[in-house]
């Protein structure tokens, strides 16, 4: 399948292993299908709509009660021939629907289309959080390095601004050379602990979806599937999409409740068994000569009932009108889901083809700012530069370079949004290690026909994980290990 073609690609560059904190896009990905409260929030929903179908299809199947009563006679006419001091009654009733008016059978079909549009969801779920983890994994790949370019920065100019202090001991420059040293170094400063909350928020963000804190993250692999043109991007969001899936099948679900609402003013038709018996635990006296009364009884009853509505207080015609809407409602909803499934298609293709532009015009723009650096420090040295121009050197290849992450990092997360949109970013197929998937499909069959009123399930364990004891995060990076720098 197409998601599995894509975890392969996407996932596979590294095997599972066994440490505490993640440190590839896949052991994220995995520690968030586990563990994220909304994902696992979104399974129980989806449980709870999976009921929905044995609830609806519990109407078209016979019903049966036994009614035992135990009665005490505290007050009798004291003209009565013959009295009873108390008595025990039980009373049984089976009956089943024959004819319901076509409710029974629409609401079934109503609930097994939200179902549907229920997996649809999860789907859009389980992408959504997708979406995010790879946005927040990019995010702390590009703070941290843009943490450690600052903090280079800082250091060039610590070097730089020493340099302009012992050329002006010797009368080689002036007062205001050091001064612009003094502020570009402030700026830098600056700058620097702007970056440094920066990481620390994306990692904040990357414990609160992932569950964990991060560990040195490594480069994602690339993307597969990445369409050549929108026009065909957006042909398989139209088919694929879980958001428009769902709208689809709520618009369907919709349709079967107005039919069903006409079964409110429709006859109904059942057919029913009766018994009883009474028992006067041998209570009962005459005041008549010869007169034996009998103390217990018991009788049967079968046949068909049959109930023809004439007024219910406007309450069908209501009902009715209320589906009506609802039905108009989602009619309207699946073309906003589409216009929305449509547009962020076309724009996260337009943002990933962007990014591509930006990150090859970065990194020209980074190799020319490195040789005009060069040039401006050997011009500087015959006297031909001035301090602010290697400052300004500085500055413009630390933007470039500033700007070159950002546009990786904005490149890869278009991608990944472009895939969601397409309905190709979620987990549905996913051959992960970490453990089974959630199959909501089995959850589903094995409540669809239920009918026992003692089955249940235990009751539901908390499958996400906690964060309070995870350490309040820093701006420190941990450094590759020896055999990663040697690479």
């Amino acid at each position: 399948m197409k998601v599995r073609s894509l975890v392969a690609a996407l996932l596979g560059s590294a095997a599972m292993t066994a440490p505490v904190m993640a440190d590839t896009l896949r052991e994220a990905l995995i520690g968030a299908y586990e563990t994220n409260p909304n994902l696992t929030a979104a399974r129980e929903n989806q449980r709870a709509t999976n009921e929905g179908v044995p609830l609806a299809k519990a109407n078209g199947r016979p019903t049966a009660n036994v009614q035992p009563t135990y009665f005490e006679n505290v007050l009798q006419s004291s003209g009565s021939s013959v009295t009873q001091a108390r008595g025990v009654t039980v009373n049984g009733t089976i009956s089943a629907p024959l004819y319901a008016g076509g409710g029974v059978k629409n609401a079934v079909r109503a609930a097994e289309n939200r179902v549907e549009g229920g997996f649809a969801s999860l789907r859009g779920s389980e992408s959504a959080i997708f979406s995010a983890v790879v946005g927040t994994y990019m995010d702390v790949i590009r703070d941290e390095s843009i943490v450690e370019l600052n903090r280079a920065q800082v250091g060039v100019l610590s070097v730089n601004l020493e340099a302009t202090r012992d050329r002006f001991e010797i009368g080689d420059l002036t007062r205001t050379d050091v001064a612009q040293s003094e502020a570009r170094l402030a700026l830098a400063t600056s700058n620097l602990e702007t970056a440094r909350a920066n990481l620390i928020r994306s990692k904040e963000t990357y414990i609160q979806l992932v569950g964990r804190e991060p560990g040195r993250l490594e480069a994602p692999p690339p993307l597969p599937n990445l369409p050549e043109a929108p026009d065909s991007a957006v042909n398989v969001a139209l088919e694929s999409n879980p958001d428009l899936i769902a709208a689809r099948e709520n618009r369907e679900a919709a349709g079967f409740d107005r039919r069903a609402a006409n079964a409110s003013r429709l006859p109904t038709v059942s057919v029913f068994s009766s018994g009883g018996y009474n028992n006067a635990l041998g209570s009962i006296s005459s005041n008549i000569p010869g007169f034996r009364a009998t103390n217990s009884a018991t009788s049967a009853q079968i046949g068909v009932r049959g109930t023809l509505p004439l007024y219910q207080g406007g309450r069908p015609a209501a009902q009715i009108r209320q589906a009506q809407a609802r039905l108009g409602q989602a009619q309207e909803l699946e073309i906003a889901a589409e216009r929305e499934v449509i547009a962020q298609t076309r724009a996260s293709y337009a943002s990933w083809r962007a990014s591509q532009g930006v990150i090859t015009a970065s990194e020209r723009a980074v190799s020319a700012n490195e040789l005009s650096l060069e040039g401006t420090r050997a011009e500087n040295s015959v006297g031909n530069r001035t301090v602010l121009d290697i400052l300004n050197a500085e500055q413009e290849l630390l933007n470039s370079k500033v700007q070159l992450v950002a546009a990786r990092r904005n490149a890869y997360v278009a991608g990944f949004t472009l895939l969601a949109a397409m309905g190709r970013a979620e987990a549905r197929d996913l051959g992960l290690e970490g453990g089974p998937l959630y199959d909501p499909v089995a959850d589903y069959e094995r409540v669809e026909g239920a009918w026992n009123d003692w089955s249940s399930r235990a009751d539901p364990v908390t499958a996400s994980t906690r964060t309070v004891d995870t350490p309040a995060q820093t701006a420190d990076i941990e450094p590759l290990p020896e055999y990663k720098r040697k690479q």
